[in-house]
């Protein structure tokens, strides 16, 4: 296998040699080389941003799941700037979940599972373009190497390999599971861990072979939602909505370790830019929970006035606030990351879902609302 001898140097001159030296020999062909073995997310800092972003208007874009729409949030003044209506088939509803970056940063597309359709959002202009049919699109990644989009096909009980220039099906690889819909990748890209939502259970995919590897069982039982890999790259946690918590897993052997209790509804998980803390945002207690990531144990929680629904979102680009859209209030939340107070709450359409916070540092998007590295 190619070693990638430019990742190794740097690695070795920062003293981590044989952690860098396992993931260059290791990493899937093409895969841009992961920065610092001790943090998967080191290129995703605060100012970071990737040459195919220069000049794109930052933007909050909020998918509505009930009312068919997409908003465009002005994240300086917390103003809607835009509107748009998604396209209808026969007047059945669309149901928009969220908003997903390509892997090369130009484009973001609008997942509508129940219309079987993605939406293209030009990042450069905020504007509306193109409809296309794909089916069952509930969630949406790509492999670390840029070749492959993979389509969440929940309903189907299926994970899609498509072309991403063309969208077209290269592979369709059926997982035993029920509600496969959030996924994340080990740091050589190797292997991909997934969530089944109504079966309470983990796959393992090998992403080069396209072929379910395993099957976890998890503890407490519930409905496990977003999963992402720790900045160590040692662990991948996954909230669970109706047990309350965060299970933490390792790849390899594929077991469960832990299971941290954050609050009730656990549902998406966000890195704070310089990846000390992961935020739970617990959906079904209006509270966002923070997990210490070189301890993974609770630090605190923040909690909304008067109550609320933190569902999906994503950091801003400097790390300052947090954005969460309000799944069954019809607003959007922003918290202060230095205080843990709320901001602003921003009235929108009707089940906001997974709100995408456009541009974000990084080289390359692996999907869901912004899983940047």
């Amino acid at each position: 296998m190619k070693t990638n001898f430019r990742y190794v140097f740097a690695a070795l001159v920062g003293g981590a040699s044989v952690v860098a030296l396992a993931f260059a020999q290791n990493a899937l062909p093409g895969m841009p080389p992961v920065l610092d073995p001790k943090n998967v997310y080191s290129a995703t800092a605060p100012g970071m941003f990737s040459p195919a972003v220069a000049g794109f208007p930052t933007r909050v874009y909020v998918p509505n799941t009930k009312s068919d729409t997409v908003d465009v949030i002005d994240p300086e003044t917390f103003k809607i700037v835009d509107h748009f209506a998604l396209p209808k088939k026969g007047g059945r509803l669309m149901e928009p979940q969220h908003i997903i970056p390509s892997w090369d940063l130009k484009k973001l597309w609008v997942a509508q599972d129940l219309g079987d359709q993605l939406t293209l959002i030009d990042p450069a202009t905020g504007k509306m373009g193109e409809t296309i049919n794909v089916d069952d699109p509930y969630n949406m990644y790509s492999t670390p190497d840029g070749k492959y989009v993979i389509v969440m096909a929940e309903r189907e009980k299926r994970m899609d390999f498509r072309d991403p220039q063309t969208m077209k099906v290269v592979a369709r690889l059926p997982v035993d599971c029920k509600g496969v819909n959030h996924a994340d990748f080990t740091p050589d890209g190797r292997i991909m861990i997934a969530t089944c939502e109504f079966s309470s259970e983990l796959i393992k995919v090998d992403v080069v072979a396209k072929k379910v590897l395993a099957h976890l069982p998890l503890t407490p039982k519930g409905m496990p939602q977003d999963c992402r890999l720790t900045p160590d790259g040692k662990h991948f946690l996954i909230a669970n909505m109706e047990a309350d918590g965060v299970h933490v897993v390792d790849a390899e052997p594929f077991r469960q370790v832990d299971f941290i209790k954050t609050g009730k509804g656990a549902h998406g998980i966000y890195f704070s830019r310089d990846s000390k803390y992961a935020y739970v945002s617990n959906r079904g207690e209006g509270s966002v929970s923070l997990i210490n990531t070189e301890t993974l144990k609770l630090d605190r929680k923040w909690t909304i006035p008067g109550g609320g629904s933190p569902d999906m979102g994503g950091v801003s680009a400097d790390g300052k606030t947090l954005w969460l859209s309000g799944r069954y209030n019809g607003e959007v939340y922003v918290f202060d990351t230095t205080t843990g107070k709320l901001r602003a709450r921003i009235k929108v359409g009707d089940g906001p879902h997974g709100l995408c916070y456009y541009p974000q540092p990084g080289r390359y998007s692996l999907g869901h609302t912004g899983n940047m590295r």
